[in-house]
């Protein structure tokens, strides 16, 4: 029995009054756990909850007789069913969900979740006769290592899906195309290790008007799927992926019309390394997160080279943690596209006078000079017992100005090593304001 259906018991057993009290609020009988409550448990729960929704939950990792509790009770209960949550090897699942062929036209919640994740033939199959068909009433669907054509109907109240480990193969993206049409209000996706990339017509666009995020964990292409999804402004998109095999061309859509919260991204973020490597893309539309599967991603002109596939135009501000670039010309190349960026934070970077370099006047013979609009250098010294070299900022800042580019602040974070009091004094004849101070502070939470 779980907590609460134990301290609600326990509370019957003070006094009359007290049980009085307590058997007549149908509200705290709505809880059955058939995996710690036996039949006549069940049925005095049932009785006391009379006439609210119930939830059910049932977690079985046994073999399941005809004669379970489960069995005998779900018939008399289905049509009262608020929540039903089901755990349990595949052979169980599959007897579960065969036993569930009437509608429940109260159900809001449903967890179907099979122990098993080995071969496809193993994970349970769900039927198009899974209640009737129709689950017009539910409002979450959380499904794991499951076998499905998502077949069901009506979908029009459903706000969250989640479906995780399905067979490779087993459905496609027309499929899943199909189910988001007949759910036309899910404001939250999650797909786990469960992106089809095969099977769906060029040019099919299904729109999800009320997306406010989607979440999509796998080892392959996402691009695939995105392709054919209306991703609205607003909404946050996180992609979770293998950074060695795969590039941000192969996870965003091949065409970003259709993901709006793209259109505009205003701030990027670079964490390589670390312990939560990602990057973020970010505006007045929306968010978009990037995230290796792998804990550690080293391979910074990987990332770089990614982020070239994107336009940076209207980019304004850009944080690179960890970075380690192996050629200047890829940092010249990341930076020149990002015309109007205003603030541009190095954090902890293992060598940050490459991007120093970059921002020099003369680093290119091209006449374009790299992020013009800057107007703000943030640099977060790593704490490995090395003296910062400031000569590379001193120059850099000296050339912007003598430019017409001033600089307008440089804030140092320099941890255990205080810069030289002299550099500094230099540097503040080129800018308009240096600040330094041991203390991350608001910076570390400028995204």
């Amino acid at each position: 029995m779980d907590a609460r259906n134990k301290d609600v018991n326990t509370l019957t057993h003070v006094c009359r009054a007290w049980r009085e009290v307590f058997t007549s609020r149908p509200s705290l009988w709505t809880h059955l756990d058939l995996d710690s409550q036996d039949e006549g448990e069940a049925r005095v729960y049932l009785e006391r909850s009379e006439p609210l929704p119930i939830r059910l939950s049932l977690d079985r990792e046994d073999l399941m007789f005809p004669s379970d509790c489960f069995f005998r009770i779900i018939p008399q209960v289905i049509g009262r069913l608020g929540y039903l949550l089901i755990r349990g090897t595949p052979e169980n699942i599959q007897n579960i969900t065969a036993r569930l062929p009437r509608t429940a036209p109260v159900l809001e919640h449903l967890t179907i979740s099979a122990y098993s994740k080995s071969l496809p033939h193993r994970h349970p199959v769900l039927t198009p006769t899974l209640f009737d068909g129709d689950l017009s009433s539910l409002r979450s669907l959380d499904l794991g290592s499951i076998r499905t054509e998502l077949p069901w109907r009506n979908m029009v109240n459903l706000t969250t899906f989640s479906l995780s480990h399905t067979p490779p193969g087993e459905s496609s993206v027309g499929h899943l195309l199909d189910f988001f049409r007949s759910a036309p209000h899910l404001r939250e996706v999650s797909l786990y290790f469960a992106t089809p990339t095969y099977g769906v017509r060029n040019g099919r666009l299904v729109s999800l008007a009320h997306l406010k995020a989607m979440m999509i964990v796998d080892r392959g292409p996402s691009s695939v799927l995105l392709d054919h999804l209306l991703i609205p402004v607003g909404a946050e998109l996180l992609l979770q992926a293998d950074f060695v095999s795969s590039i941000v061309g192969d996870l965003l859509p091949r065409c970003l019309d259709n993901l709006r919260n793209l259109s505009d991204f205003t701030t990027v973020r670079l964490s390589i390394g670390g312990g939560s490597p990602c990057m973020r893309l970010s505006g007045p539309n929306g968010r978009v997160r990037v995230t290796p599967t792998a804990s550690r991603v080293s391979n910074t002109s990987l990332v770089l080279e990614s982020l070239l596939q994107l336009d940076t135009s209207k980019t304004e501000q850009f944080r690179i943690e960890n970075g380690w670039p192996l050629s200047e010309d890829l940092v010249y190349r990341t930076l020149l596209p990002m015309k109007d960026l205003r603030v541009l934070m190095l954090y902890k970077c293992h060598n940050p006078h490459i991007f120093i370099r970059a921002l020099h006047p003369n680093t290119s013979s091209q006449e374009a000079m790299v992020c013009s609009e800057l107007e703000e250098l943030v640099l977060v010294l790593r704490n490995d017992g090395k003296v910062f070299d400031m000569d590379d900022v001193i120059g850099m800042a000296e050339a912007r100005a003598s430019s017409g580019r001033e600089l307008k602040v440089v804030r140092i974070i320099y941890g255990a090593n205080e810069p030289d009091l002299d550099d500094v004094l230099e540097l503040e004849e080129y800018i308009g304001h240096v600040e330094y101070s041991p203390q991350i502070g608001e910076v570390d939470e400028w995204w």
